[in-house]
């Protein structure tokens, strides 16, 4: 029957345009049309009626080299993001500050299924060179923030996580999922974690959970240079405290009393 089809192909036709949108990253930030109908495995007559409708409406931009980039309309949505616009707004003043005490990378960072999401950095052109970039992706178990979200987060992400193969970032990066387990746990007991080198050799992060209600929905970090745990210690005290007024303030927010 007709009726019975057409939402099917409604379907179809939808997820076509959102896999052209998914095919961008920050890898690969310019694509061409040909490149875009490899991505999402379909004819290139087929993804140029994709992109002519996506860039219609703003999804995608085509530059004068002819290549196609994400448009500002998506830009636009994401900003209304709760987790994102709410949380960055409600956080950025105590990031600040944070950034005047230590002139350091300062990052916020929400969990999304099995990663982190950066939602926020601040950075001193002479700190520390870090991986991390506002909207990108990271695994959990290399970062400071994504320790604390992780050990935080439901039980099936965790062993989910903790089941899947870890990348070996530098030789101090933890793999073995037993001694991440260790890790975990005093996240939990301590309510900070200083991760010590695990993404580059000359970096230390020191982390804190954002906290609204009971749950955990955030994590705040000072990224510095430094060659131990003990090199970042002194920064423990304040990223805490920014962790701390940031929950204070989501609460407020939220109707909590202050």
């Amino acid at each position: 029957m007709p009726e019975a089809g057409a939402p099917a192909l409604t379907r179809t036709a939808n997820g076509k345009l959102l896999a052209v949108l998914d095919a961008f990253s920050r890898d690969r930030p310019a694509l061409t049309l040909s490149q875009i109908a490899r991505a999402v495995g379909v004819p290139v007559s087929t993804a140029h009626r994709l992109v002519a409708e996506l860039t219609a409406w703003g999804g995608l931009e085509r530059g004068a080299d002819g290549r196609y980039r994400i448009g500002l309309r998506v830009w636009e949505l994401g900003a209304l993001a709760p987790r994102g616009l709410g949380l960055r707004e409600a956080a950025l003043p105590f990031l600040q500050d944070l950034y005047e005490v230590t002139h350091e990378n300062v990052q916020l960072a929400v969990r999304d299924e099995d990663e982190v999401v950066f939602v926020e950095r601040l950075a001193a052109p002479d700190s520390v060179t870090v991986l991390t970039q506002v909207g990108g992706r990271f695994p959990m178990p290399p970062t400071g923030v994504g320790l604390v979200l992780l050990a935080h987060a439901p039980v099936e992400v965790q062993e989910r996580v903790l089941a899947a193969p870890m990348a070996r970032y530098t030789p101090y990066t933890i793999t073995d999922p037993h001694h991440l387990r260790r890790v975990l746990a005093d996240v939990r007991r301590t309510g900070v974690v200083i991760s010590d080198r695990q993404v580059t050799t000359d970096a230390v992060s020191v982390a804190a959970p954002v906290v609204l209600g009971a749950e955990v929905v955030a994590a705040v970090s000072v990224v510095a240079r430094g060659s131990s745990a003990a090199s970042v210690r002194w920064l423990t005290p304040a990223v805490r405290a920014a962790a701390l007024a940031i929950s204070r303030t989501l609460g407020t927010s939220a109707g909590d009393p202050a």
